[in-house]
């Protein structure tokens, strides 16, 4: 079998060896491992030229590497295997953005993480939305949490400016149009002493600002916008900014809403 070329010249495209070898393992597995994608996914970074070993970009689904040799790099950054699987929650404050850094000095959700290993928020909450954020490194995780076939329930309060009618309800309930397409039949309740104004709902969709353009859509302005719960996960506990680990029930629950089999619970993946 022959090893994965290594060169210093600029980028090329080409083929890496695809017969087993001792410690070799298929490109998408370990992009997995990796916490960059689910595996699918990463087939998808590779067909698009996106996925390079030693410099050299694959487009070979069959291409295996060995973890311990070769250096994969993902549209120019490198990854890593991880040791281990993180799972955790996040009581977001307002006026944090859900991104990795900002070039504009904001705060972002990064900076009351405090972890070893590198993690990644699931989806995003806009600036001036609280709540539960779930973070990992778990990109296969992450990835089946976010995909719409799964209807991963995520559950809101809503703070409106004016008393929700019964007409809007009912429209809510049965899904709103909007630019993007019909928004999918939501569960929402009337929150006893809210007067009309707080309103409590749970989306199976997790289209960019979702909540907020549905009310928007029939006309109420939102003042308050939380995240109450995320599937089983919620914020009990929690202070604004603060962090803790998902449970062993929290996390099989989530995965098992998210269409994971049986020996992927059993195997840890």
């Amino acid at each position: 079998m022959k090893p994965v070329q290594r060169h210093r010249a600029g980028k090329r495209t080409g083929t890496t060896a695809t017969a087993t070898g001792p410690g070799q393992i298929r490109i998408n597995r370990f992009l997995s491992m990796s916490g960059i994608t689910s595996r699918r996914k990463a087939e998808d970074l590779v067909l698009q030229g996106k996925v390079e070993i030693n410099h050299i970009v694959v487009r070979d689904l069959a291409t295996r590497v060995d973890p311990a040799r070769d250096r994969v790099f993902v549209s120019g950054t490198q990854a890593l295997p991880v040791k281990g699987f993180l799972y955790l929650v996040l009581n977001k404050p307002k006026d944090s953005i859900t991104t990795l850094s900002d070039e504009r000095g904001r705060t972002t959700v990064m900076s009351m993480v405090r972890s070893r290993e590198r993690v990644y928020p699931v989806g995003r909450l806009d600036r001036n939305t609280t709540g539960v954020l779930i973070l990992t490194n778990d990109g296969s995780f992450a990835h089946r949490l976010m995909h719409p076939k799964f209807n991963v329930p995520k559950s809101y309060r809503v703070s409106c400016d004016k008393a929700l009618s019964r007409g809007d309800l009912t429209l809510l309930r049965g899904g709103i149009v909007l630019p993007d397409g019909r928004t999918a039949p939501a569960d929402v309740e009337l929150i006893p002493q809210g007067r009309g104004k707080e309103i409590g709902i749970t989306i199976h969709e997790g289209r960019n600002r979702q909540v907020r353009r549905m009310f928007e859509t029939l006309g109420y302005d939102v003042v308050k916008l939380e995240r109450v719960a995320y599937g089983p996960v919620t914020k009990a506990g929690l202070a604004r900014g603060g962090t803790r680990s998902l449970t062993r029930s929290e996390i099989r629950s989530l995965k098992e809403m998210a269409g994971y089999t049986e020996e992927e619970l059993l195997s840890g993946r």
